[in-house]
C-alpha cells in the first residue's frame, strides 16, 4: 500500500468490520444464548455457549486484583495496540496482506478493550471440540486476531531481504597478479 490514504482506508474499513462484527456475535450471544443450555453443532464439534470471560486468553489474568487487572487486560493491551497503528503507517514496506492482518489484531483486541471498559468482562461464546482435541471458549475478536497473526506468519519466517552492497575487492588473493607483457619480456 503506497499511499497514506490508501492505507488508513484500509486500516478503518478492517477494524471497523471486526468490531462491529464482534460487537454484533457478542450481542446476540448474550440475547440468545444467556441462562439457556449450551447449542451443539456439527455432530458437537461446534458449541455455541455463554460466558463472561473477566481475563484474557483462556481466562488468564481472571484472578487478578482490582488494581493489575485493569492495568495487564487493558492499559498494556491499548499501549500495544497504539504501537502496532504507529508501525502499520509508519513502516512503509508493507504490504497489502500485512496491512490487512495487522489491522485484524488491531480490531480484535480494541472490540475485547471495549468490553472490558464497559461491561468488566468480555463475552466468548465459541468453543470447538474434535478428535481428542478442544479450544478454550471464544469470540470473534479472538478469531480476528489469529488470523492477522496466522497471515502475518509467513511474512514473519521469509529470509529478510537485505541490500546487498558491492564488497570491495580483495587486496589480497590466493591467485598470482596479471602481470604485463612489458614487465615480463626483458
Amino acid at each position: 500500500m503506497k499511499t497514506f490514504k490508501s492505507r488508513l482506508l484500509s486500516v478503518l474499513v478492517v477494524v471497523l468490520i471486526t468490531v462491529g462484527l464482534d460487537q454484533w456475535t457478542k450481542y446476540l450471544a448474550t440475547q440468545h444464548l444467556q441462562g439457556e443450555p449450551d447449542q451443539f453443532y456439527l455432530d458437537g464439534i461446534l458449541r455455541l455457549t455463554h460466558v463472561h470471560n473477566t481475563g484474557a486468553f483462556l481466562s488468564i489474568g481472571s484472578g487478578l486484583n482490582d488494581f493489575w487487572r485493569p492495568v495487564l487486560l487493558n492499559l498494556f493491551p491499548a499501549l500495544l495496540l497504539i504501537a502496532l497503528l504507529y508501525y502499520i503507517f509508519r513502516e512503509k514496506l508493507l504490504n497489502a496482506w500485512q496491512v490487512i492482518a495487522l489491522s485484524l489484531i488491531v480490531g480484535g483486541g480494541l472490540s475485547n478493550i471495549v468490553d472490558r471498559l464497559l461491561y468488566g468482562h468480555v463475552v466468548d461464546m465459541l468453543h470447538l471440540k474434535a478428535f481428542g482435541l478442544q479450544t478454550g471458549i471464544f469470540n470473534v475478536a479472538d478469531m480476528a486476531i489469529m488470523a492477522g497473526m496466522f497471515i502475518m506468519l509467513p511474512f514473519a519466517l521469509r529470509p529478510e531481504k537485505r541490500e546487498t552492497v558491492a564488497a570491495p575487492e580483495a587486496t589480497t588473493s590466493l591467485q598470482p597478479e596479471p602481470r604485463d607483457e612489458e614487465s615480463t619480456i626483458r
